[in-house]
């Protein structure tokens, strides 16, 4: 298959140009969000299909636009989902090295696997983990 033969297909574009375009700005006035809009309105698309995008100034990038009257609340978060956020982010964030100290930023896997400091020697600053619980030296 020859390159001139690739089409790039817009899943949500009819191809008749009934999806308005708006240009960088132009939406604002308009009952749309983007995605990211919606979330920080406590809001969700809901399913609902994208009535129109908008593209960001380079003219090469876009995001599709929701109906803000139409989008649902976002799903709260339960207590379980926490519980497993949570897990997820401590085995992101823990140390696999000796100190196994949990840090408040994600620790690089590919190239390192371990915290600076367990890897080279780099000593870590104090407030930039949380030290590990003490353990009992009664259950010894």
């Amino acid at each position: 298959m020859a390159d001139q033969d690739l089409v790039d297909v817009d899943p949500y574009d009819p191809g008749d140009g009934s999806l308005p375009v708006f240009r960088w700005k132009q939406a604002g006035r308009v009952n749309l969000a983007t995605r990211r809009q919606l979330r920080e309105m406590g809001l969700r698309p809901g399913g609902q299909e994208p009535v129109a995008r908008i593209e960001c100034r380079d003219g090469k990038r876009f995001a599709w636009l929701y109906r803000v009257d139409l989008a649902k609340p976002k799903f709260a978060m339960t207590l379980a989902k926490e519980a497993a956020l949570d897990k997820a982010m401590a085995a992101r964030q823990t140390c696999s090295g000796s100190c196994a100290r949990r840090y408040f930023h994600c620790l690089p896997l590919k190239p390192l696997g371990t915290c600076l400091e367990c890897f080279d020697g780099t000593p870590a600053d104090p407030a930039s983990y949380i030290a590990p619980p003490a353990k009992h030296l009664l259950a010894a």
